[in-house]
């Protein structure tokens, strides 16, 4: 029997990810070289972060101001996030504006909304600044 030579191993491809939790893209790190195929999350804040009542009230709350504004008017992740943190200083709500992106971000991926920049429809999980949230 002839010496049979082992295959090559095959390197996974480096390319970018979408964190389950939030939906952001992330990128190859050296630290994950052994086990880039089975990691799904960003960081170990969104491994260990579980939806609760603040992400449904925010979700729902989006869904709601679009609903109130009509068909092609858009809004603002910040106004869903002073509708459930509330108005009375900006401290309140403050604190919501990256849930209330996550949550527009999860609207996005079941197909609710889209997310938008200068009136264009972008991707979420790389949009940068200020974006606007517009029923599908």
């Amino acid at each position: 029997m002839p010496d049979r030579r082992r295959k090559p191993e095959r390197t996974t491809p480096h390319r970018d990810k979408i964190c389950k939790t939030c939906g952001r893209s992330f990128a190859w790190r050296e630290r994950w070289a052994q086990d880039w195929d089975v990691i799904k999350y960003c960081s170990d804040e969104c491994r260990g972060y579980r939806p609760g009542e603040l992400d449904a009230e925010l979700e729902a709350a989006i869904l709601e101001l679009l609903a109130e504004r009509g068909q092609d008017k858009t809004i603002c992740p910040s106004e869903a996030a002073k509708a459930v943190g509330g108005l009375e200083s900006r401290r309140d709500w403050e604190g919501l504006m990256e849930p209330a992106r996550a949550a527009a971000r999860r609207l996005v991926a079941a197909g609710r909304i889209v997310v938008t920049r200068h009136g264009h429809v972008v991707d979420p999980s790389t949009a940068k600044g200020a974006i606007r949230l517009r029923l599908r």
